[in-house]
């Protein structure tokens, strides 16, 4: 019996129920993960840095929270923690060095050399403008930012990488070559359901720019759970018993 291809749909639901299994935990994440976006504001390459390092560190804690709460044998925290970071940091700091390359190359071009300093500290950041602003704004101003780094990197991996490379290279300890074949092949033959992920995760991302900042945190913990979900149902499939 042929099996049926995955669904966007049934991706988002169960991320949004692998969400609500923990709430208290994925809500400290979404805190954590709020105050170190609040400080990229003042130094960008932190918040860039940040906004991968959270975004791939997420994917592991989601096995986590998964075993956790479905497994009989789960892992502790600080054994995840010690799997997925070594290899989401590498993945940040290639974004961040390429990230600067870009910033470095522009401001050479168009003369204006020393605005490279801002990428490590903004000196020109101004704090006058929020006095006396509402919740929302303060929100949008802090996140903003994280919002449109999150779709330009969401970009980068599925332009030059993959997927499911980060995942795969994680969970299956594949290389990195390996592991970017086996993701191309997935992605091809699931094109629809990663468009429509894509999709809802940039418009997402574009109204908590504008319309609901404070979900910006939030937002962050769905997209790393919808990695892993969407990889889980592909390549870790629940394998159904026969009927006797």
């Amino acid at each position: 019996m042929k099996t049926p291809k995955p669904k966007f749909n049934d991706w988002l639901q169960q991320s949004f129920l692998l969400l609500g299994r923990q709430p208290k935990f994925w809500l400290c994440y979404g805190l954590l993960v709020g105050v170190m976006l609040v400080v990229g504001r003042v130094s960008p390459i932190i918040g860039i840095f940040s906004t991968v390092l959270f975004l791939f560190s997420g994917v592991g804690l989601a096995k986590y929270s998964d075993l956790k709460t479905t497994s009989d044998s789960p892992v502790g925290f600080y054994w995840a923690i010690k799997q997925t970071l070594p290899l989401a940091v590498l993945a940040a700091s290639a974004v961040v060095l390429s990230w600067f390359l870009f910033v470095l190359i522009a401001n050479v071009l168009s003369g204006e050399f020393y605005k490279t300093a801002q990428f490590f500290f903004n000196w020109g950041l101004r704090l006058d403008p929020l006095v006396r602003q509402s919740t929302r704004d303060l929100a949008s101003w802090a996140f903003t930012y994280a919002n449109f780094a999150l779709i330009l990197v969401l970009l980068i991996v599925n332009i030059f990488i993959s997927w499911f490379c980060f995942p795969l290279m994680l969970f299956k300890s594949l290389r990195f070559s390996q592991a970017k074949q086996k993701s191309h092949e997935a992605v091809a033959k699931n094109q629809m359901a990663i468009y429509q992920l894509l999709g809802f995760v940039v418009v997402n991302a574009l109204m908590c720019s504008s319309v609901i900042p404070l979900f910006t945190p939030v937002l962050f913990a769905l997209v790393s759970v919808l990695m892993y979900v969407s990889y889980k149902s592909i390549f870790e499939p629940v394998k159904e018993e026969a009927p006797i």
